[in-house]
């Protein structure tokens, strides 16, 4: 078998299953991921180096081949999840390169390319931050984050060729590709409410009640003063207002490929105003999928409720992707199929039992298995295999 998936995702939540696609021969796995996210110490990179997108997703995608019981690969694990203490100045920076340099403590059987790479990356990080001293805590900050850095300034502050050097320095199998060619922009919300939610990081934080009904992608980042002024408006007035402020992106033409050359596309699960949502806005992608030679495009419905889709059942959820991708009736047959786990608990997307009867929604035929690891986890290989299976039915009914 020879099978190429490629699946919307976001940082942790389709983890479990990018590993079951890798762990089954024959398939080769891109991953389309944004990186809008501005929680914590990504933020306060994003704010340190103005025009660049949040590596954290992708630094997460860097894990999934990263076995602990295997010792070289965990060291290359411990690069990327490493957090800084706080108090970390410049000087207790260096100090962690150059154990990662001269192969100390728990970068000790680091593999020599990943260490040479890595070596060189944080060191440029290093350079600008001795320069420009002022501006960003490193409490907190995840190694593999300012290696991202490191590697994004040192190609011409190219994001999506730092993408690339970092998959290669850590050996990931994956295609992981930006969705866009790098533009900088900032994600919003409101509530339905009216209540603002200014950044990635309010829209994934727990909330009070109201379904988020409109999600931006804007060019420049809510700060406190235009946020007053926006709370200050009328809720219409604010959608219009942040309507005019849209960031204009373009498509990275690589991930564009990959959909158009899936033989299966996963709409992946994970925060979706977050992870999932803002990749479909991006121009060019949903006529990737509508030209795709997928034989099935299939949503996979979380098995864990989030904060910013309280209020939501599992075909709101679909809507709202249909929606994003400009087809909500899916008339494009945008999607083909839904996959959620057999028997849902009460922290989980609802599915209506008239959905199941029917086996239908919105066009798109609903499939159901056992699907859970734990409360809130997809079983790899369980998911993985039911994904493929839904590709080969399809398939077969294709070729008929």
């Amino acid at each position: 078998m020879n099978v190429a998936v490629t699946m919307f995702s976001g940082g942790r939540g389709a983890a479990g299953i990018a590993r079951g696609m890798l762990g089954t021969p024959g398939v080769a796995l891109s991953l389309v991921v944004n990186g809008y996210d501005n929680g914590l110490s990504t933020g306060a990179l994003r704010r340190y180096l103005p025009g660049m997108l949040g590596p954290s997703d992708f630094r997460k995608n860097l894990l999934l081949h990263l076995d602990p019981a295997d010792q070289a690969r965990a060291a290359l694990a411990t690069v990327l999840e490493h957090r800084l203490p706080g108090g970390t100045t410049p000087a207790g920076l260096a100090a962690v390169i150059e154990a990662i340099a001269t192969r100390r403590g728990p970068f000790a059987v680091l593999p020599e390319t990943a260490r040479e790479a890595v070596t060189a990356d944080l060191r440029v990080f290093a350079r600008r931050l001795a320069a420009y001293p002022h501006g960003l805590d490193l409490a907190d900050c995840a190694l593999g984050n300012l290696v991202f850095a490191g590697a994004y300034l040192r190609l011409g502050r190219d994001f999506n060729a730092a993408v690339d050097a970092c998959a290669r320095a850590f050996g990931s199998p994956v295609r992981l590709l930006n969705v866009t060619n790098g533009e900088n922009a900032y994600l919003a919300a409101l509530r339905q409410d009216g209540t603002l939610l200014a950044d990635e990081a309010e829209i994934v934080a727990p909330q009070g009640p109201g379904v988020i009904t409109d999600l931006f992608l804007l060019r420049e980042p809510v700060g406190a003063r235009r946020r007053a002024e926006l709370e200050a408006l009328p809720p219409a007035w604010t959608r219009e207002v942040l309507g005019r402020e849209r960031a204009e992106v373009t498509p990275n033409p690589r991930a564009l490929e990959a959909i158009r050359d899936a033989d299966l596309i996963v709409y992946g699960p994970g925060t979706p105003h977050s992870s999932l949502l803002p990749s479909y806005l991006t121009p060019g992608v949903a006529d990737a999928v509508a030209h795709s030679r997928a034989a099935a495009k299939v949503f996979v419905v979380n098995t864990r409720g989030d904060h910013d889709i309280r209020g939501l059942s599992a075909p709101d959820l679909v809507d709202r992707t249909l929606a994003y991708l400009g087809d909500p009736r899916n008339g494009r047959r945008l999607v083909t199929h839904v996959l959620s786990h057999r028997t849902p608990g009460p922290d989980v997307p609802a599915v209506p039992h008239g959905v199941l009867d029917r086996g239908e929604w919105a066009g798109a035929r609903w499939v159901t298995a056992d699907l859970e690891h734990r409360p809130g986890v997809h079983h790899a290989e369980r998911t993985a295999e039911a994904l493929l299976a839904i590709r080969d039915e399809a398939a077969l009914a294709r070729a008929r």
